[in-house]
C-alpha cells in the first residue's frame, strides 16, 4: 500500500512538473527554447519514466523516456549554442 500511494505521489509531481512548461509555455510566460522549460520537462518526464517501470508499461515508458531525451537534447543544444 505504501508503494502505491509513492507511486501516485511521484506520479503527481512528474505531471505538475510537464504542466508547469505546458501552460507556462502557452501562456507566453516560460519560453519554450529557455533552460527551466527544458529542465522541468526534463525531470518530469524522468519521474513518470521512473513510474511507468513499476510496474512496467511499454508504451508509457516509451513515451516518457523520448521525452527526457528531447528534452535533455535541447538543453544541450541551447548550451553549445550560446557557448
Amino acid at each position: 500500500m505504501q508503494s502505491e500511494f509513492l507511486n501516485q505521489a511521484l506520479s503527481l509531481v512528474g505531471a505538475a512538473c510537464i504542466l508547469i512548461g505546458y501552460v507556462g509555455h502557452q501562456l507566453e510566460w516560460i519560453r519554450s527554447d529557455g533552460i527551466f522549460y527544458n529542465v522541468i520537462n526534463a525531470v518530469g518526464a524522468g519521474i513518470l519514466a521512473w513510474v511507468a517501470l513499476h510496474p512496467f508499461k511499454i508504451g508509457f515508458v516509451i513515451l516518457e523516456f523520448a521525452w527526457v531525451f528531447v528534452s535533455l537534447y535541447a538543453l544541450w543544444r541551447g548550451r553549445t549554442r550560446h557557448s
